[in-house]
């Protein structure tokens, strides 16, 4: 027997149901009504729900109707703030409008989003802009604030997400001043705080998720709505991103933007008062001194930090100088004390002294149980004390599951039947739910294996139902795999050269419509310099554009991609890594070949990576086949998942690495693959290109 809500829901999936009215081209699915159905149930019922949907599925839909039709308050949470903003601009709205609901939906970003316009009047007076053209750009930035209603930093056209403007007109939680700020009243993030408190859907990230429950453990007001029905998508990267605000960082650059603005505020509103150049003097050469302690490393490292010290650097010399950074926050503590009452820059500047006084006295101290720590090296030092997952916190403190058994009823459990990791029922382990409260977890990928381990487990979700729904697409007809076999190993010199090669091969049948994805960022230089090397034999007008991550702003890379050889100019060939593995859309003719340089197994050197490798094997378990391969065979269904967007989309996917058919395992991350038609050999390879180009 069904209950109300998924009548609703199964009637507004029929073919002449309601979302025919929503959506162009809408036809039934039998994958997309099957979600559905499950939501809603998961929605009457209460309780966790996670479900991989295929690409193609329609899964937005899937949650976003029974989340509108149930009537309940509701929490959406993406990775992206690409996904966040279509779901607020397009998706409700179209949805809202045809079943004719009074709902109020909201849009809630972190503060980085926003213009903060007590910062930006502090920029005006700023005499140390970063670069020549921030005068100019902050000129517009000030036109725009003028016009704007969101003060959402995504609706400037043509700024640079990379801009060193942008920390100095945003705020952080460190440097907000609150109730305090004289621009309080007009903020931007309050504005969009008190429409999501009001509203019945509240579109949210997983970045502002975690960091609220990291402000609620502070004792401050929570920032997010009590809802009844809580849906994550994107929720593979939920893992990643919760243990960047479960643990702790301490950066120098904190420690240098603090000194920063200690002195602004300083020749501001108390000149004279304070020594303001000693104290900022003192936190700079302690900042300085403590990355001169690591001495010279590759840009990019990650410095184990097992004992006292990071690997490799001296222990009496580190203590030293976290010593002097303590001691330099402590002093100018005591300096913003005596002029709190000026400014209320001054009271949340001192706050700031202390939090990373507190901070730096932490990781004077031991790592915490069930943690790593490590230090990132680059211009600037960044330590790290990170959880191994969110698992605890997930449980405990998010979905609220207590254990009440205690150790006489655990000793009484020796001969229970165990599940197949060894572990009692979580139910059986006397935990619970917190009653009521409706809990989706949702995305393309979240594992390799039926019970989609590599997501449930570090999430602490064992207990979810889980549901799996297989993409509508006709893989075999729509693509094909190419792993050519005579190739160098991925640890050979000439790899990176000649998978640039292939696809530049590729790229020139096409006129461009090529994405290669890199697991390095070295190898992303040398393949995208090759290949520019390889078109200049070319004619200047069919030489496609050799577009690399990192030259220009991400949005305009995405842009100039998807123009594709439209108004005259040439295709396009994008060369990427890290973020253009996932979420980067290109549906249609304009991308038809993918090409992957290695297989994306987690880098072993990683100090998380290790530390969560460890943990496993000391549990008797295998960290390649429970870690590391599991982790590849999602890397590479998020990549291969570039390819088919669309169900009329058609493309060749190539991985150039031959240890994914001359390896055992290989057999597991190619059953994690669509299942596309194999391309035997090289004149397969061919053939199938010349019939894209047709």
């Amino acid at each position: 027997m069904t209950g109300a809500l998924e009548d609703k829901v199964r009637d507004a999936f029929a073919q002449d149901g309601a979302l025919s009215r929503a959506a162009e081209q809408f036809r039934e699915r039998t994958g997309q009504t099957e979600m559905a159905m499950a939501v809603a149930r998961t929605i009457d019922q209460g309780g966790v729900l996670v479900a991989e949907a295929g690409t193609g599925v329609g899964k937005t839909f899937s949650y976003l109707v029974p989340a509108l039709l149930s009537g309940e308050r509701v929490l959406l949470s993406t990775a992206t703030k690409t996904l966040q903003d279509q779901l607020f601009g397009r998706d409700l709205p179209r949805l809202v409008e045809a079943f004719g609901l009074p709902v109020r939906t909201a849009l809630l970003k972190g503060r980085a989003s926003y213009l903060c316009l007590h910062r930006l009047d502090m920029a005006r007076h700023d005499a140390s802009l970063p670069e020549r053209g921030s005068l100019r750009t902050l000129a517009k930035i000030e036109q725009w604030s003028k016009a704007t209603r969101t003060g959402d930093l995504a609706e400037l056209p043509g700024l640079d997400e990379r801009s060193p403007l942008i920390p100095l007109i945003t705020s952080t939680r460190e440097n907000c001043l609150g109730a305090q700020c004289p621009q309080f009243k007009p903020c931007h993030v309050n504005l969009a705080r008190r429409e999501a408190l009001a509203a019945d859907i509240v579109v949210i990230n997983h970045h502002l998720f975690f960091a609220d429950l990291a402000v609620r453990e502070t004792g401050m007001a929570e920032l997010l709505p009590t809802v009844s029905v809580v849906v994550f998508d994107e929720a593979h990267q939920l893992n990643e991103t919760g243990v960047q605000f479960l643990g702790a960082q301490l950066g120098s650059g904190q420690a240098i933007d603090f000194a920063r603005d200690m002195l602004a505020a300083g020749l501001q509103h108390a000149r004279g008062l304070v020594d303001w150049q000693q104290l900022v003097s003192t936190a700079e050469r302690a900042a300085r001194e403590l990355r001169l302690v690591v001495g010279k490393q590759w840009p990019g490292a990650k410095l184990r930090w097992l004992g006292a010290a990071p690997e490799g650097v001296d222990p009496a010399a580190w203590q030293r100088a976290l010593d002097d950074l303590l001691q330099a926050f402590e002093m100018a503590a005591e300096g913003l004390a005596t002029v709190s009452e000026i400014s209320p820059d001054f009271v949340r500047l001192h706050e700031r002294a202390r939090q990373l006084a507190k901070r730096t006295a932490r990781f004077a101290l031991p790592c915490e149980v069930d943690s790593v720590r490590w230090v990132d090296v680059g211009s600037q030092l960044r330590l790290i004390e990170s959880p191994l997952d969110i698992a605890d916190a997930m449980r405990k403190r998010v979905l609220k599951i207590a254990d009440e058994a205690d150790d006489a009823d655990s000793a009484d459990t020796d001969d229970e039947e165990l599940d197949a990791y060894g572990e009692r029922p979580a139910r059986e382990r006397g935990e619970r739910l917190d009653s009521g409260r409706a809990w989706v977890f949702t995305s393309a990928t979240l594992g390799d294996e039926p019970t989609l381990r590599w997501f449930t487990e570090p999430c602490g979700l064992q207990d979810a139902e889980v549901l799996r729904v297989q993409s509508p697409f006709d893989y075999a007809s729509q693509a094909a795999l190419y792993v050519p076999r005579a190739f160098p190993k991925p640890n050979d010199p000439s790899h990176s050269q000649r998978v640039a090669q292939l696809a530049a091969r590729g790229a020139t049948e096409l006129g461009g419509r090529t994405l290669v994805l890199t697991t390095t960022l070295r190898a992303l230089r040398t393949i995208g310099d090759e290949m520019r090397q390889q078109f200049e034999l070319l004619d200047a007008q069919v030489r496609p554009d050799v577009l690399v991550q990192g030259e220009l702003p991400k949005r305009v890379l995405m842009d100039r991609f998807r123009e594709g050889a439209s108004a005259g100019r040439a295709g396009c060939v994008l060369v990427a890594s890290a973020s253009f593995w996932e979420g980067f859309d290109a549906p249609g003719d304009v991308l038809q070949l993918v090409v992957i340089d290695k297989l994306p197994f987690p880098p072993p050197n990683d100090p998380l990576v290790e530390a969560r490798s460890q943990r496993l094997e000391a549990q008797g378990r295998s960290s390649f086949a429970d870690y590391s391969l599991p982790e590849a065979a999602v890397a590479l269904k998020q990549g291969a998942g570039r390819l088919i967007r669309r169900e009329t989309d058609s493309g060749v996917l190539a991985i150039c690495d031959t240890r994914l058919v001359a390896m055992g395992y290989g057999r597991r991350l190619l059953a994690a693959l669509p299942p596309m038609r194999r391309l035997e050999s090289e004149s397969d390879f061919d053939a199938a290109l010349d019939a894209l180009r047709t």
